[in-house]
C-alpha cells in the first residue's frame, strides 16, 4: 500500500495541495485496504489517518496497519470535531476533499464545525486517476474475477431451455458464480430475451427465454472487492438470417475497436471504431452508449471509451488500464445483440482478459 500513498502524495504536492479528505469506499480500499463500509482518510506529506466508528476500529487496525486511526463517536465526537481536533494538531489551515464523493449535508457540516480555521478545497479525480492504471497484485484479483465469470457462463449457457424464465436464468447464473467462489455479484445480473433485449438495461422478469430469439446476458463476479464484466448474446435454437447479420455487425465492430488498442491511442478514436463499424452496416442510430469504461474496484470507472465531448478530446490510453469493450444494438419491437470482454492494456497492445466463448 506505501507505494500507492507515496503516489497521492506525490499528486497532492504537485497541485500544492497539504492534504486530501478521502471519503469514497473505493478509494478508501485502494490506499489501505480498509473495507468497512463507513469511514473517512486524511493522508498529508507525513502522515495518513483513518477516522471510523467503534465498529470498525479492530478492523482498521487489523487492515490498514500504517495508517493511525481516531475514533468517532455518534453523539459524542462527531466527523467533523475529530476533522478539526486532527487538522489542529497538524497544522492543516488548508485540506481538500473528494467533491464527486461529498454531499451537501457533508459539506454543510464540515463547514459548521471547521469554520475559517480550515479552508476546503474541492478535487475530483485524484485518487480515481491513480486507479486507472492496475498494479500487479490489482490484476491479479481481476483476472481471477474474469476467470470465474468464464467459467460461469460457460456452465449455465449450454443448460438454459426455452421455457426457463429471465429471472430463473439469473439465479443460475449467480449460483454458478457463487459456486466459484465469488462474494458477490458486480452489478445486477441482466438477462434480457426477444424483445427485451432492446433495452440495453433491462430488468429481468418472468418472460420465458424462448427459442429463435435473441438473449442477452450481462453478468460479472465480484472478488476481493474486484469486478468483472462479460456479456454474450445466445439463441437457444437456430438463428435466424437478421439476427445473424446483427451479430456479425457488432462482432466485426468489437474486432475493429480492440484491434485500436494500445499506448497512447485516444478513447473517442478507439469509440470511433466501433461507432463508424456499424453506422456503415446502417445501424448508427441503435448505438446509443459508450463502447466502454475501466472497471476495477468500482465496476464502471475511468477511463471510458466514448464519444469526445464537444470541442474536446479525450486522454490517452496507457499500459496497465482494463477497460471493457461492448458495442451493441437494439432494435425496438425486435430485441438485441451486445458483446463485451474485458481488455488489458499492454506495452505494445492490448490483452484480451475474457476468455468465455462466443457464437461463431
Amino acid at each position: 500500500m506505501q507505494y500507492r500513498i507515496d503516489r497521492l502524495r506525490a499528486a497532492l504536492a504537485e497541485r500544492d495541495l497539504p492534504g486530501l479528505l478521502v471519503g469514497a469506499p473505493a478509494n478508501r480500499r485502494y490506499l489501505s485496504d480498509f473495507t468497512a463500509s463507513y469511514g473517512w482518510m486524511v493522508v498529508t506529506a507525513a502522515d495518513a489517518f483513518i477516522l471510523t466508528d467503534s465498529r470498525y476500529l479492530i478492523q482498521a487496525g487489523r487492515e490498514a496497519p500504517d495508517y493511525d486511526v481516531r475514533q468517532i463517536v455518534n453523539p459524542g465526537k462527531t466527523m467533523p470535531e475529530v476533522l478539526a481536533e486532527l487538522c489542529k494538531e497538524l497544522g492543516l489551515d488548508r485540506l481538500a476533499f473528494e467533491a464527486a464523493h461529498t454531499t451537501v449535508a457533508d459539506h454543510s457540516r464540515l463547514v459548521a464545525v471547521l469554520g475559517d480555521a480550515v479552508a476546503l478545497e474541492a478535487t475530483e479525480g485524484l485518487v480515481e486517476g491513480l486507479r486507472m492504471v492496475k498494479d500487479e497484485a490489482e490484476m491479479v484479483r481481476l483476472r481471477r474475477a474474469i476467470s470465474m465469470t468464464d467459467a460461469a457462463m460457460e456452465a449455465v449457457a449450454p443448460r438454459l431451455c426455452p421455457d426457463h424464465t429471465e429471472r430463473q436464468a439469473v439465479w443460475m447464473l449467480e449460483q454458478a458464480l457463487r459456486e466459484r467462489g465469488a462474494e458477490g455479484v458486480s452489478f445486477p445480473i441482466i438477462v434480457a430475451a426477444g424483445p427485451n433485449a432492446a433495452l440495453p438495461h433491462h430488468r429481468p422478469g418472468d418472460d420465458p427465454l424462448g427459442k429463435g430469439g435473441t438473449i442477452i446476458i450481462d453478468m460479472g463476479a465480484l472478488l476481493d472487492g474486484y469486478h468483472a464484466d462479460l456479456t454474450r448474446t445466445l439463441v437457444i435454437g437456430e438463428p435466424d438470417k437478421r439476427f445473424r447479420q446483427v451479430y456479425d455487425t457488432v462482432a466485426e465492430a468489437q474486432r475493429l475497436a480492440i484491434a485500436g488498442i494500445r499506448p497512447g491511442a485516444l478513447a473517442h478514436e478507439v469509440d470511433a471504431l466501433a461507432r463508424d463499424s456499424i453506422a456503415a452496416a446502417g445501424y448508427g442510430a441503435h448505438f446509443g452508449h459508450g463502447l466502454g469504461h475501466g472497471i476495477g474496484l468500482n465496476v464502471h470507472e475511468e477511463p471510458f471509451l466514448r464519444w469526445a465531448l464537444p470541442g474536446g478530446t479525450s486522454a490517452p490510453l496507457q499500459a496497465g488500464m482494463v477497460t471493457s469493450v461492448e458495442p451493441g444494438i437494439y432494435l425496438e419491437g425486435w430485441g438485441g445483440v451486445r458483446i463485451e470482454d474485458i481488455v488489458l492494456v499492454t506495452a505494445d497492445g492490448c490483452e484480451v482478459l475474457s476468455n468465455a466463448i462466443k457464437l461463431r
